[in-house]
This record gives C-alpha cells, sequence and structure tokens, in this order.
C-alpha cells in the first residue's frame, strides 16, 4: 500500500474504529451493572472516553497492520471490560444478556452510520470523505458484530453458547477458554473463519441493514 493510500485509509477508519471497540466494551459493562456486577462499573470502565478501553495491540498495531495488508477486513479490540459472572444475580442466563451487549451495540452502530450516510445523500452533501468514513462505520461494526459471535470461549459468541447450552455441555466448552484465542488465530490464518462464517454472515447482515435503511432512503429520494 503506497503511504498516501495508508494515511487515507487511517484517517477513514480512525473514528469507526475507535467508537466500534469503545461502544463494545462499555456495552458489556453496562449489562454487567444492571444484571448485578458493578466491578467494571468502579473501575470507571462503563465510559465512552475512548483512553479507558484502549489496548496497544488490539486497538492500534492490529488494525494498522490489516491496513498495510490491504485486508478486505479490519478488526480491532479493547482492553475486555472485567466482568465478575459469579456476581450476576443468575450467572448462567445474565452471561448471555451481557455478551450480547456487545455485538448489539455494534449492530445499533452500524446502523446509526447507515442513516447517517443516508442523511448526507439526502443532503447533497458532496464531502466524499465524509461519506466514506460513514461506509466505514457500518462496515466496521458489522465485521466486530460478526467476529464477535463466533461460537468460541472466550469471543462473546462463545459465552453465549455457554450461557446456552445445559450445564454438563456448558462446563466441557468453557474449558477451551485459554486457549481459545490461539484456536481463533490458527482458525483466522487457515482463512475458516473468513469463508465459513464471517463472509456469510457479513453479507447476511449488510443485506438486511440495507432492507432496514431502504424505508428511509426512499423517503429523502
Amino acid at each position: 500500500m503506497q503511504i498516501e493510500q495508508l494515511i487515507s485509509a487511517i484517517t477513514i477508519n480512525v473514528i469507526p474504529v475507535i467508537f466500534a471497540i469503545t461502544v463494545h466494551e462499555a456495552a458489556h459493562g453496562y449489562a454487567a451493572r444492571h444484571f448485578g456486577d458493578n466491578t467494571a462499573w468502579m473501575m470507571g470502565r462503563i465510559t465512552l472516553n475512548p483512553i479507558k478501553h484502549i489496548d496497544l495491540f488490539g486497538t492500534i498495531l492490529l488494525p494498522l497492520m490489516l491496513l498495510l495488508v490491504s485486508s478486505p477486513i479490519i478488526l480491532g479490540a479493547a482492553k475486555p471490560v472485567p466482568v465478575r459472572f459469579d456476581k450476576l444475580r443468575n450467572p448462567k442466563r445474565d452471561m448471555v444478556w451481557v455478551a450480547l451487549a456487545g455485538p448489539a451495540a455494534n449492530l445499533i452502530m452500524a446502523f446509526l452510520w447507515g442513516v447517517c450516510h443516508v442523511l448526507l445523500l439526502a443532503a447533497n452533501f458532496q464531502e466524499v470523505f465524509f461519506l466514506k468514513v460513514c461506509d466505514a462505520g457500518v462496515l466496521v461494526n458489522i465485521v466486530l458484530f460478526a467476529f464477535n459471535l463466533f461460537p468460541l470461549p472466550p469471543l462473546d459468541g462463545g459465552r453465549i453458547l455457554v450461557g446456552l447450552l445445559p450445564v454438563r455441555q456448558a462446563m466441557a466448552v468453557s474449558r477451551i477458554e485459554p486457549y481459545g484465542f490461539f484456536v481463533v488465530i490458527a482458525l483466522i490464518y487457515f482463512q475458516i473463519i473468513d469463508y465459513f462464517w464471517m463472509y456469510p454472515l457479513i453479507e447476511l447482515t449488510k443485506s438486511l441493514l440495507k432492507l432496514v435503511l431502504l424505508p428511509l432512503a426512499m423517503l429523502f429520494s
């Protein structure tokens, strides 16, 4: 990637990535507090201040490396919000809602970025940069939504799976968590997640989002 292209890609993606991971983590913390665990609240992690959530590798280096190799998928991560599942009022059930809060926040943000794009077009706004930022906001949040729903601990989808399974099977799946990150990296390296999970779910979510935004687009057309 040429230096000019890299700078352009960074400036377009930096705000969507930071907002996506910040709101994602804050949503986990808020849900945990709602269901009885104040750990994240007491540590000041239920905040939209991105500095509280930034992780050197996940927030800065990982997206930058993906941009450098011209990856079609831009991923980012923040410092995980601390959650004490044993402090939740109903740990097994509430774990599902706490885990689901992050991807749900990304889905809502994708919708809001899409609304911004529609409104900018409706206002005949000609600045391409801001339209590209909106597009990046939609894509980054859909990617994080799809990736985090992969059903393997420690990803949110894995915790949702643990919460939904019967106790015996849930305990078996939860034992994967210490090694789950390395399994996910291997699946990404061999493009198994990409082709059998990420791309289908991303395309499905994009199609559903376009369908939801269609009435708004028609209203302003």
